[in-house]
């Protein structure tokens, strides 16, 4: 599948990405020192984002199953890198969260640092998303995120999450601020999807978004 040129994707290509999400999609591993990650042998999409943004609900709803990435009952406390496996042919990367972690920053920096060094030197990282609470929109903490893929020269691009919890309008206006932010940021991908993991909106499009990226 290629990148479409105008932005959107077409019915085919939205019920491609829905079958091929339907396959199995499992835990592999969770990874706690960059030495433990698997061989860079699959194409590998990440995801990162503040904690308690959506993320563990996001690739739930992208892959179609309930329970298959849980989020911690302590916003924060995810420490390792977790990787899920689609169809044996891509992965899904969970990264550690960031911001609000109640624990010390000797902890915090070595969980975050971890998640640093897998954005460097990760040659089958097609691209990743980083989650941004559309009620807020980007924050400094996010922005000291994108300089880390900015550094990393790895390609992203923003999700809004929880956009059911705003009006149409509202979620059109955060969605054309976060677009200006980041228009000249080098490692940026320029469209900024909204998505709500409870409601459905914008997930056809996430999935079709990554199968492109990754030209499955």
């Amino acid at each position: 599948m290629s990148e479409p040129a105008a932005g959107t994707f077409d019915v085919e290509a939205l019920e491609a990405a829905r079958v091929f999400f339907a396959h199995p999609v499992n835990f592999m591993m969770g990874a706690v020192a960059i030495d433990g990650l698997p061989p860079a042998d699959l194409p590998e999409v990440a995801f990162a984002g503040r904690s308690n943004v959506g993320k563990s609900s996001l690739i739930n709803a992208v892959t179609g199953r309930t329970h298959l990435a849980r989020a911690s009952t302590a916003p924060g406390r995810t420490r390792e890198i977790n990787f899920f496996v689609a169809d044996e042919t891509l992965r899904l990367v969970d990264l550690p969260g960031y911001g609000f972690a109640k624990v010390s920053r000797e902890t915090k920096n070595k969980f975050q640092n971890l998640g640093r060094s897998y954005l460097r030197g990760r040659p089958n990282l097609k691209r990743a998303y980083l989650l941004i609470d559309s009620r807020h929109g980007l924050k400094d903490v996010d922005l000291e995120a994108m300089e880390a893929f900015d550094l990393a020269a790895v390609s992203y691009q923003i999700v809004l999450t929880k956009a059911d919890k705003l009006k149409p309008r509202d979620i059109i206006q955060v969605s054309a601020e976060t677009v200006r932010k980041i228009a000249k940021r080098p490692a940026a991908f320029p469209r900024v999807l909204a998505t709500s993991a409870e409601k459905g909106t914008g997930i056809p499009e996430l999935r079709a978004e990554i199968l492109a990226a990754c030209e499955l």
